[in-house]
């Protein structure tokens, strides 16, 4: 049954921005996994911003938001398997918040230009 959908669109240059700023921000925002790998691509903006916007879009599927679930950034991961689909990995207090809410499976889809990023997710339960 689905419990929850959510979806985020993100200017690029903004996340860019931020990141190129220097001042913590991919690393309050992002995991050692996740800054890995989109260092690794060669649109590595477009990248963090669609991680950004599935962080943001899985908050907004539990119906939280960001800063109203006690779930940080920091602790969504987005991975891909090896068929490059991607994946959300909960750490923390949300792998914690994934037990309490009896959350089945959790899809995502993520999609990405030039200028903007997207993601869509969808929560289901029991």
């Amino acid at each position: 049954m689905i419990t929850g959908i959510g979806t985020d669109i993100v200017e690029v240059e903004r996340v860019a921005a931020k990141i190129d700023k220097g001042q913590g921000f991919r690393e309050l925002v992002f995991t050692p996994h996740e800054i890995g790998y989109c260092e690794l691509q060669g649109s590595k903006y477009e990248s963090y911003a669609a991680r950004f916007a599935a962080k943001e879009a899985f908050l907004k599927a539990l119906g939280t938001g960001y800063g109203h679930g006690g779930v940080h950034f920091y602790e969504i991961e987005i991975r891909n398997d090896a068929a490059g689909k991607p994946e959300i990995y909960l750490i923390g207090d949300a792998e914690k918040l994934y037990a309490e809410r009896n959350i089945r499976q959790v899809s995502v889809s993520l999609s990405h230009v030039k200028t903007m990023a997207t993601a869509f997710v969808i929560i289901e339960g029991f």
